[in-house]
């Protein structure tokens, strides 16, 4: 048996010195709080152009007044008679895209403290019981600092050693741009100040910060307040006002400590070498589990940068879901998947729509999205298509995990809905035009047929007649006439091109083509033996700087499928500028998107699919536990 707890705890972050890229995070899948050196967040302009210090949640949106009444329909346009909304420069372009935002709930750090002045740092992740304890130098004194997140309420919890500086609470404002860094001053905090409680309602959620008996709260500006003389400290957010009594710290520890013993006891474990690369594999997949966990576990599907900072304006990309957030069933935690599937159902209306207006049946799923689930203008997005079967692969994820009557009829409305507009679109028994693949390199009006595309609709329609027939229903004829209709992909120089149109294969951005067989299984669509060439030729020629963090893990699936775990591990650890993993866990990729955690969840869903078939190299020692067969 693995030793998890030894397992985990060697792959606890330490940090001695200040990095404005390695922030540390607390969360619960719903809310998340990154900080700095301090265990608190004192620094954030030091951060500010690295990776930033963010509180957010799921549920927290913002948008600003709509006057002039901008709707999708005014920045589309029509191709071949159906409309896409692809107009993304124009003044209601931009508004549609920039709202609504997540916003940044609140800041908690030191006051009056300067970066350089402090000494002797000593940090350390906790992660078999999910807290942040953090020591530092300061004016000769010593102090001490332990950060928690409730595991299931979104509230954060800190403890303070004797005479430790004061504290600043800020509200920033909602921030509008790409990184969400522009905060706007058009914003209201109302303060509730008790002896030792505050309320504060601001647009969009309240906040109470409780502290412990004989502090000092005072505002000092209509948004900031300085809080002296507190031991204990427990800030808690919500969309509505908070509950009179909220857990203490040593509640909030209990229950912690509780929760993350029982999360590592339980569901996948993997234990590799002691050295080299299976250590550093080891440390990428111990973290990976912890980020993924706090971060896209939620009751929506989560933004490539979590709850750390905005990207996008915040808002969540359906194409990336499964790289966040497929691999909990196979890690024996499938019910962090399915927090986020309600989301779904409640925008369904909205898919449905966007199908009904394009001249399809069933539900067109967007690509950028916020909470309100209108898709966002883009002169790519709209053209996606590999984000519509996604929601037939959890289901099948979800029902190979508890095969039960109960999980079909669960969501039976969704896979249907879902194979109707795939049914649809492919009616003609091609995919496209008016199509961007996977691989954003390619022109929507000539691009035909992507091979991965095509393996994809072909599995999610037999898929969904499957669901059929476990629920005693008949297959769908017209899904089958659309499915026999479908052509194989094209095969120039003895490899899957990309798209069977010029310019067949671009070697740059994603080589999405491989997934067809990797992150798929098998289909009839698909040689092994051809895509065995393809995998060579992608790891021969392809321009590996503008790949991306989960571009690695999808090669490596497909080189696992294939027998090759050489070839899986070499892609696994690729030393590329976008597969570097950070002292804190997160992935790469570039100054403006520091993390990434499609790249961390792919790896966790390329790792279970390696260990079920047997795919690492025969000269590691590798031990698995609880790990379930991807699809």
């Amino acid at each position: 048996m693995i030793d998890r707890k030894s397992l985990v705890a060697r792959h606890d972050v330490v940090l001695t010195r200040p990095d404005p890229l390695t922030p540390l995070q607390v969360g619960n899948g719903e809310l998340a709080m990154a900080v700095d050196i301090t265990g608190l967040q004192t620094f954030p302009e030091f951060h500010r152009s690295a990776m930033q210090l963010g509180t957010q949640a799921q549920w927290g949106w913002h948008s600003e007044p709509n006057p002039a009444g901008y709707t999708l329909e005014q920045v589309e346009t029509r191709y071949e008679g159906v409309p896409y909304p692809d107009q993304s420069t124009t003044p209601a372009g931009l508004w549609l895209r920039a709202n609504p935002h997540r916003l940044s709930l609140g800041l908690l750090g030191f006051a009056g403290l300067e970066l350089a002045a402090l000494s002797e740092h000593q940090q350390r992740l906790v992660l078999w019981e999910g807290r942040i304890t953090s020591q530092f130098r300061h004016a000769g004194k010593l102090v001490a600092v332990e950060t928690l997140c409730h595991p299931t309420q979104d509230q954060l919890a800190i403890q303070l050693s004797p005479g430790a500086p004061p504290l600043r609470l800020h509200f920033p404002g909602p921030a509008t741009d790409w990184q969400g860094l522009t905060e706007s001053e058009q914003h209201r905090t109302t303060a509730t100040l008790q002896a030792t409680r505050a309320d504060f309602a601001r647009p969009g959620y309240h906040a109470a910060l409780v502290f412990s008996k004989g502090a000092t709260l005072t505002p000092t500006g209509p948004h900031t307040f300085l809080l002296t003389g507190a031991r204990e400290v427990v800030l808690a957010f919500s969309p509505e006002p908070l509950p009179a009594r909220l857990p203490s710290f040593a509640e909030t520890r209990r229950a912690c400590t509780r929760h993350w013993e029982r999360f590592w006891s339980t569901g996948g474990a993997l234990e590799l070498g002691e050295s080299g690369q299976e250590r550093e594999l080891e440390r990428r997949v111990v973290l990976s589990q912890y980020l993924t966990a706090i971060q896209c576990a939620g009751s929506r599907p989560p933004q490539e940068t979590g709850l750390e900072q905005n990207s996008w304006h915040g808002k969540f990309h359906l194409e990336m879901h499964p790289w966040h957030a497929a691999h909990f069933p196979l890690w024996g935690r499938a019910a962090l998947l399915e927090r986020s599937l309600p989301w779904y159902e409640k925008t369904l209306p909205r898919a449905q729509e966007t199908a009904r207006r394009q001249g399809y049946d069933g539900a067109r799923w967007p690509k950028m999205v916020g909470d309100d689930g209108r898709e966002s203008p883009s002169p790519v997005g709209v053209f996606l298509l590999w984000q519509q079967p996604h929601l037939i692969f959890f289901a099948e994820l979800l029902y190979k995990n508890k095969p039960k009557k109960a999980t079909l009829q669960r969501y039976e409305t969704l896979v249907q809905e879902t194979a109707a507009f795939l049914a649809s679109y492919a009616k003609s028994g091609s995919l496209g035009p008016n199509l961007i693949p996977a691989q954003e390199s390619y022109k929507p009006a000539t691009t035909r047929n992507p091979t991965f595309e095509l393996a994809y609709v072909w599995w999610a329609l037999e898929t969904a007649q499957l669901w059929r027939t476990r629920l005693g229903k008949p297959r769908d004829p017209e899904w089958d006439r659309v499915q026999s209709a479908l052509p194989k992909p094209l095969v120039r120089d003895g490899a899957y091109a990309a798209i069977s149109t010029p310019p067949y294969t671009i070697t740059r951005d994603h080589p999405s083509m491989v997934a067809a067989y990797g992150l798929l299984p098998k289909t009839p669509l698909i040689e092994p033996d051809i895509m065995k060439k393809t995998l060579l030729a992608v790891e021969k020629s392809w321009d590996w700087p503008t790949t991306w963090g989960w571009d690695y893990p999808m090669l490596a699936m497909t080189a696992a499928r294939l027998q090759l775990p050489e070839q899986a591990i070499a892609f696994l650890l690729l030393d590329t500028p976008k597969n570097r993993y950070l002292a804190n866990g997160h992935n790469y990729q570039r100054p403006n998107l520091p993390l990434y955690l499609p790249g961390n969840g792919g790896l966790l869903y390329a790792v279970a699919l390696l260990a079920s078939e047997k795919a690492f190299p025969a000269s590691w020692a590798v031990k698995a536990e609880g790990l379930q067969a991807p699809l």
